[in-house]
């Protein structure tokens, strides 16, 4: 996604180096605000070639520099998780930073240098990924650089690298693009799969035959930081056979392509939101291997997060503030009941009267979206045609509404569920929020 400019700060500057300060080092101050994510430096070695000069390029921040590459490069950049071999990722602290030029070189005329400073800023908005996929790392056919590469050409912002009781994958997480890798594993058991998501080395041994081992386990993985999904709970091979009663953030209810799996697990999904437990719900492709079927991002998750980072996006599914469309390009729903989105609760109070607005972009003629509370389907709309789908509807005293779209995909010959949106909840008087 593109960034919108007023969170973007670009300084220009420019720099004459005489040949006296050759082999000396010039700073280039600039100031770093809060909630920045991530520096672009880029140094116009154009207006360079032909001078004889040789510029080296570093940075330093608050306390330390940050990265060095000499002439060899004439850009680089620096997030929260990655950088440009050679610099530091962490924290971006706010305060001054200063670009380094090494004068190694300078004609006797002297040189100009060029530089352009790109800082982005922290700041809200809908990501989209997969949730659960494998690589060579364990039964997967796809290296971490294919996989990346996969998501990079479907327009994708984060991959999870979960590959099956190992966590090899989290070090090797290529650095050379804009994806961000979430760092995970799949605790595989004999009753069941789930992802530790968030922490690169959650638990030291992965064996678990009882009860008591599955609640060791997770309980080891939230206090590395983890965050923890049940994985397709109802599938015919591997489902959730463990306890329902235990530990975990998230409910993986859309794995792969849509199937009878899926829709038991919204079934058992919906019966606990009309029970008045508030469950967020994920999807993962589960890939593998190249199939025609089960692909990366089939279905994508997006994720309303405050910042393109692992923080950002798990605190983004935390709020519940997700949704679900059977690949990158599908539909994308925007549900509000007036301030709140989806994923928000909102207080009911006697006389208040409040519209819901739903709108649906990148439909199909045809596709058809269901208006879902706890007494089942309440409203439903077709689209007429390709586009946008909106609708209204008063809001009425009941636990919860959300939307999901379903469309005829003919090369299933069937219609299956196209994009799933989890709830805005309401609640009555001062009634405490349900977990």
């Amino acid at each position: 996604m593109s960034l919108e400019k007023e969170y973007v700060i670009e300084h220009m500057f420019s720099r004459h180096i005489d040949k006296n300060e050759e082999k000396g080092y010039i700073e280039i101050p600039f100031e770093l605000p809060e909630h920045t994510e991530k520096i672009h430096v880029q140094m116009d070695g154009e207006s360079l070639k032909g001078t004889g000069a040789t510029i080296d390029l570093g940075i330093k921040g608050p306390g330390r520099m940050r990265g060095w590459s000499g002439g060899a490069r004439t850009e680089f950049s620096i997030g929260w998780e990655k950088a440009t071999p050679g610099y530091l990722p962490g924290e971006l602290y706010a305060g001054q930073w200063a670009v380094l030029l090494g004068a190694y070189r300078v004609p006797q005329e002297g040189c100009e240098v060029k530089l352009t400073v790109t800082v982005m800023l922290e700041h809200p908005r809908w990501l989209k990924g997969d949730l659960h996929t494998h690589t060579v790392h364990s039964d997967g056919a796809y290296t971490l650089r294919e996989a990346v590469g996969i998501m990079e050409d479907s327009g994708c912002d984060f991959i999870a690298t979960t590959d099956h009781n190992t966590v090899s994958q989290n070090f090797a997480h290529p650095a050379d693009t804009d994806i961000v890798l979430i760092p995970g594993v799949e605790l595989t058991t004999n009753y069941g799969h789930a992802n530790f998501l968030g922490a690169a080395d959650p638990v030291l041994d992965y064996r678990a035959t009882e009860m008591d081992d599955v609640h060791w386990l997770l309980r080891e993985a939230r206090e590395a930081g983890a965050k923890i999904t049940l994985n397709h709970p109802h599938c015919d091979y591997c489902p959730w056979e463990w306890d329902f009663e235990v530990d975990y953030d998230w409910v993986e209810v859309w794995n792969g392509p849509w199937s009878s799996r899926n829709q038991r697990a919204v079934d058992w999904w919906q019966g606990q939101l009309a029970a008045g437990k508030r469950i967020v719900a994920v999807g993962g492709s589960d890939v593998h291997r190249p199939d025609p079927w089960v692909k990366h991002a089939m279905p994508a998750t997006h994720v309303f997060a405050a910042s393109r980072t692992v923080n950002g996006i798990l605190e983004g599914l935390d709020t519940g503030r997700v949704f679900m469309s059977y690949g990158p390009e599908g539909p994308e729903i925007d549900f509000r009941i007036g301030t709140a989105m989806t994923g928000d609760a909102i207080q009911l109070h006697e006389g208040m009267v409040l519209q819901a607005e739903c709108s649906v972009q990148h439909v199909r003629q045809g596709d058809v979206a269901k208006v879902i509370t706890e007494n089942g389907v309440e409203k439903e709309a077709v689209a007429e045609e390709d586009g946008s789908l909106e609708l209204t509807w008063p809001v009425a005293d009941r636990l919860f509404y959300r939307v999901e779209v379903w469309r005829y995909f003919p090369e299933a010959d069937r219609t299956l569920m196209a994009a799933l949106g989890n709830p805005i909840y309401l609640k009555k008087g001062n009634d405490d929020e349900q977990n």
